[in-house]
């Protein structure tokens, strides 16, 4: 049975589901910064999925991309698969400006999570999940509330 690992519950909110993928935004109000979470068991690399989940997990993240960068245009988009404290396969996706907190260095620890104010949340939230709605995406009832199973 798919769980999110504890450490991405307790730094995310749970936004919805696409068809492979749970999608998150990390509570950090510093970047819209969004993870995708392919809803398999044990999988820590990408390889490790079936061929036909690697496609879609290409796409998702592609509508992710495509979403972001229409919602924030921003200089850059991050996008990777780190996972040197969250084991779990998950892909994080982080639009970057040039005069943001600490452009053009990593975000990895480089300065502390900023806390959500809660409106700026939900605004944030609400674009973004507006947006996805041309793709294949379901929206959590419970979207800027801690994530869960």
């Amino acid at each position: 049975m798919f769980m999110l690992h504890p450490k991405l519950v307790q730094d995310s909110f749970f936004l919805g589901d696409f068809p492979l993928s749970r999608l998150l935004i990390q509570k950090d109000a510093n970047y819209p910064w969004f993870i995708l979470v392919p809803r398999r068991e044990r999988v820590t690399e990408i390889y490790q999925l079936a061929p036909s989940d690697r496609q879609q997990l290409m796409t998702e993240s592609c509508w992710l991309a495509e979403t972001l960068h229409k919602v924030f245009t921003p200089d850059k988009l991050n996008i990777a698969a780190l996972g040197n404290q969250v084991p779990q396969l998950h892909i994080h996706h982080i639009a970057r400006f040039q005069d943001d907190a600490v452009w053009p260095k990593p975000v990895w620890g480089a300065i502390n999570p900023l806390k959500y104010d809660q409106q700026e949340l939900d605004l944030r939230i609400d674009v973004v999940v507006q947006a996805l709605a041309v793709f294949d995406f379901q929206a959590n009832e419970r979207m800027g509330k801690p994530s869960e199973e």
